[in-house]
């Protein structure tokens, strides 16, 4: 929206995320115009306008997530959980693999895949595009909570990025669990958290045309506007 990935800004002692915000929706009046639907962050976290910003700060406004970077790979390991974007294809057998530790009386793989249609609209295929280090944190964060509330063994949360075509694989949440109800409903919560809290977006290639699809922030992530 604003033409570039990132830019540096000076701003006087004691100015916060409005002050900010403010700065650039006088410069855009589109973001404005968003401003119910956006949110921020700072340092990678999401944050009201009224956080104070201080030198160094790292601050960013999301539009409504949905589900560009010079990196193929990137990962966290979270204990016995594992996080990770990747411009290649997910290999969930792989992940499986390491995961596995013959203890498990149950292994949930969901895989999210690119349909050939958006409500009868034919689709060509998709690009996803994130906010690299919030995304990953965000993803691991999510694991972690889940994994700890239905008490599975391990889970893991991998999202694909770039160009994806028909029948491909954007995401796959795999849970490795003694018991399978535990595992499937963390499987469910975690890509159902994932959807509306991790900063990655989807534009859509249409036969007729092109789009960026719209979703929606989780109801705890406050707007600015």
């Amino acid at each position: 929206m604003m033409g570039r990935s990132a830019e540096a800004l000076e701003l006087p002692e004691g100015s916060n995320l409005g002050s900010v915000f403010e700065h650039y929706a006088s410069r855009q009046p589109r973001l404005r115009e968003m401003a119910s639907s956006i949110v921020a962050a700072r340092n990678q976290e999401f944050a009201g306008l009224e956080t104070p910003v201080a030198d160094g700060d790292e601050v960013a406004f999301l539009p409504p997530v949905s589900g560009g970077t010079e990196h193929n790979f990137l990962e966290i390991h979270s204990g016995e959980h594992y996080f990770a974007l990747t411009r290649e294809a997910i290999d969930t057998r792989d992940v499986i693999a390491r995961m596995l530790t013959g203890a498990e009386g149950a292994v949930v793989t969901f895989e999210g895949t690119v349909r050939n249609n958006t409500k009868g609209r034919p689709t060509r295929f998709l690009d996803y595009e994130c906010y690299e280090g919030m995304a990953l944190k965000t993803m691991a964060k999510i694991g972690c909570e889940v994994a700890g509330k239905h008490q599975v063994n391990r889970i893991a949360i991998v999202h694909r990025l770039g160009r994806m075509l028909i029948g491909e694989t954007s995401v796959a949440i795999i849970v490795t669990s003694a018991h399978r109800r535990a595992a499937f409903e963390a499987a469910l919560e975690g890509i159902d958290r994932l959807k509306k809290t991790v900063p990655i977006w989807k534009k859509e290639h249409f036969v007729d045309g092109e789009v960026w699809v719209e979703g929606e922030w989780d109801r705890d992530v406050p707007a600015v506007g």
